[in-house]
């Protein structure tokens, strides 16, 4: 494997950000990481400098949607030291992804020195405020410019960085779907695939339109059993039962939600991963057995859902009162910044990185 050649920016933009007050996703650091697969190997890493791209217009993604990403995170300590969570999970959903989409797969120890390094040049764009994170962009797309409906024979990875706030300043009112489907079992559901994302967006407009923050995902052949948010996994607390839906090959298997299964059953909660309907949710409101409802992603990190509608019915929450979605939270973020004790060893400190 070549070495990462780093070329560092001559200014950083870095003095210019305001990190009490940073708009989502749209603020990039200074650098870049990038690789290209060619003839069946990943060559010349670099990380330099942020810039535009030029592609060609026969380039395969852009026509038949091979492309692929991650969201992930990085924090900084009480010490001011980069800590990354969870990080090897990451590029194993990745190469999970890429093999759903007929794409070449990522070396894990390139991806892990690729992360190490960029993070640790970009340290000053981590934002210390509580609940705020250097948002993490891995992605990979196909570079063949051919038309024709087949895999490309290279692609480019690529990583990018953001300083992001909470993704939800506050409690989250969902829309069930009725007439659209996010995946179905046998598709590419649980890849991380840019076309997932974009057959979203219709449902979604209009689940705002309607005042709603995102779409709850129904399956594509009852409409009854949930799968999950638009941007997060979901959680019901049921009778002091904490359920989340099994996963199926439909829905995405969120490293967020993951962790929050750890951490409740490690707390002495009882945790169900099994299919779950949206009548036995409206059941269990109507006999107020239905205590708690959250969403769990890398963005969102914990987001507590205070209404749902479905059809002509209307469920409403009181987030102020929910225990176990605080304690999720709490120690999600607790965790990120080293103010809990990490026993489940998923914090990896970045020494300085140091330049030849």
């Amino acid at each position: 494997m070549n070495k990462i050649k780093i070329t560092r920016i001559k200014d950083s933009a870095v003095s210019k950000v305001d990190f009490n007050n940073i708009p989502f996703g749209k603020i990039f650091t200074d650098h870049m990481f990038i690789v290209d697969y060619i003839d069946g190997e990943w060559k010349s890493p670099e990380i330099k400098p942020l810039e535009l791209m030029p592609t060609h217009p026969g380039n395969l993604a852009w026509h038949y949607g091979q492309a692929i990403f991650e969201g992930m995170k990085a924090t900084i300590s009480q010490d001011n030291t980069p800590l990354l969570f969870r990080a090897e999970k990451h590029i194993e959903r990745l190469n999970a992804s890429a093999a759903r989409m007929c794409m070449a797969e990522l070396p894990e120890d390139l991806f892990m020195e690729a992360i190490r390094k960029f993070v640790s040049l970009e340290r000053a764009w981590i934002p210390p405020t509580p609940g705020s994170a250097l948002y993490l962009r891995p992605m990979m797309y196909a570079t063949d410019a051919t038309i024709g409906v087949r895999a490309s024979d290279s692609y480019r990875f690529i990583i990018i960085a953001l300083p992001v706030g909470p993704y939800y300043a506050n409690p989250v009112k969902l829309r069930a779907a009725e007439k659209y489907v996010r995946a179905t079992i046998g598709g590419v559901g649980e890849a991380k695939t840019a076309g997932n994302y974009a057959a979203s967006l219709l449902p979604a407009k209009i689940a705002k339109e309607e005042g709603y923050d995102q779409v709850m995902w129904l399956d594509a052949h009852e409409f009854k059993y949930i799968q999950e948010v638009g941007t997060m996994n979901i959680f019901f607390v049921i009778d002091g039962e904490v359920i989340t839906p099994s996963l199926n090959g439909a829905i995405l298997k969120g490293i967020t939600r993951d962790s929050i299964i750890h951490i409740l059953r490690d707390k002495g909660y009882k945790v169900t991963e099994r299919p779950i309907t949206i009548h036995e949710v409206f059941e269990a409101s109507e006999n107020n057995t239905l205590q708690e409802v959250f969403g769990s992603g890398t963005a969102a990190v914990i987001a507590p859902v205070s209404k749902i509608k479905w059809k002509s019915n209307i469920l409403d929450l009181d987030p102020e009162s929910f225990k176990i979605a605080k304690l999720a939270k709490a120690t999600i973020n607790g965790l990120r910044n080293e103010s809990i004790e990490d026993k489940y060893g998923w914090i990896e400190r970045l020494p300085a990185l140091e330049m030849a």
